[in-house]
């Protein structure tokens, strides 16, 4: 297994090359943008379903993981400009729709195509991101479009139901089309190049027989979990406690993520990624063990969580992307927003039937036993020979 050069790890970051340069920074618009045309209205959206509300989520989320295993092949033809133009407008302008309609069915397919169009913004973006990165600096740049990203849906998130509940559900929706598509105009900035340009095309289901891709992949996947429980059935365990638990763990969870991952950027940088997925690992399944207490216990578990799911977002991406052959990013994008998603998606579905029988405490306990065996691949990925 390809192992880190010693050039990038250790390197002097004041004598290393320049960060932040203007196709970086135009980059960092379409990020924003895209953030806030997923979060603004992520939560508005089952208010307006009502009893399609889970139909409308399941259609996203289909939809999101589908194409991101396909947007690949789209960049490798069309380029990074023409691919990420059509993540936004396919994440951005549906939403006006639902604005003038609200029926189940243009529910169901505004979700389809929005989820869509996040995929395509989320891989192709991110595969363009790496290429805008120097690789003596890749964890903590990819550490600075994290904060920018983080920050965004830190505050689009709560924005949303915050302005439907005063204004109505019409001016999200079209505030979430105006704010996507107008990032249109930074595009024509950006490289058109495609990873394919002077290099060999690293296709998914060759990236999908990499276990030095895999494996960081599933140790992510492992932490995703945990994030599909807290969303989907934190507020309902606290409905009994004071109403200021709830939304204080809400919000602790994503800004202490936020924060980590700039440390973990920098640090990775200096020592290596690799060595940060232990603890990232043990602080996640500690904190989420730490939702089955009292109030207090709940806040700071999910602060904690944040905190080790923040760590491993940055160092598994970082890895995959140290690790992958020029050509490669679209493929490491895909394979570690997929398994971001489907982590999510299982972790929710799984606690969704252990929760009727076990309750909310246990459900949060064997989430956090279910996340420890993932430090078997941490070991077997330090340690390839013991695969």
């Amino acid at each position: 297994m390809t192992r880190f050069a010693p050039s990038v790890i250790g390197m002097r970051l004041d004598t290393a090359p320049r960060l932040v340069t203007p196709p970086l920074l135009l980059r960092l618009v379409s990020v924003v943008a895209a953030s806030i045309g997923f979060y603004l209205p992520l939560s508005v959206v089952p208010l307006l379903a009502g009893p399609v509300a889970g139909l409308a989520t399941v259609s996203l989320l289909v939809a999101t993981v589908a194409v991101e295993l396909v947007t690949p092949r789209l960049v490798a033809r069309a380029g990074y400009r023409w691919s990420l133009a059509a993540g936004l407008v396919l994440l951005g302008a549906p939403t006006v729709v639902l604005a003038v309609d609200a029926s189940p069915v243009v529910i169901v397919a505004v979700s389809v195509l929005r989820g869509a169009g996040f995929a395509v913004c989320t891989v192709a973006g991110g595969a363009l991101t790496a290429t805008l990165i120097p690789a003596s600096r890749r964890g903590e740049g990819l550490a600075l479009v994290g904060l920018a990203s983080g920050a965004t849906s830190l505050l689009a998130l709560p924005a949303g139901v915050w302005a439907a509940a005063r204004w109505g559900y019409p001016p999200v929706f079209v505030a979430t089309a105006a704010c996507t598509l107008l990032a249109l105009l930074s595009v024509p900035g950006l490289p058109r190049r495609t990873p394919a340009a002077g290099h060999r095309e690293v296709r998914v289901a060759a990236g999908l027989r990499s276990a030095a891709l895999t494996r960081p992949a599933l140790i992510f996947a492992a932490s995703t979990t945990a994030i599909g429980v807290i969303v989907t059935y934190l507020p309902l365990a606290a409905a009994g406690l004071p109403a200021w638990v709830a939304p204080a763990a809400l919000l602790a969870q994503p800004a202490a993520a936020t924060a980590a991952r700039w440390f973990a950027g920098r640090l990775g940088d200096r020592r290596g990624p690799g060595r940060l997925l232990t603890p990232g690992l043990l602080l996640a399944a500690a904190g989420t063990a730490g939702l089955a207490g009292g109030p207090l216990l709940m806040v700071g578990g999910a602060l904690l969580l944040g905190a080790g799911f923040g760590v491993l977002q940055n160092a598994t991406l970082t890895l995959m992307y140290n690790r992958a052959p020029a050509g490669g990013e679209n493929t490491v994008s895909a394979i570690w927003n997929t398994a971001y998603d489907l982590g999510m998606a299982a972790g929710a579905l799984v606690a969704g039937l252990v929760v009727a029988s076990a309750g909310y405490p246990a459900t949060f306990l064997l989430t956090a036993a279910a996340m420890l065996p993932a430090l078997a691949l941490i070991r077997r990925d330090r340690h390839p020979s013991a695969a």
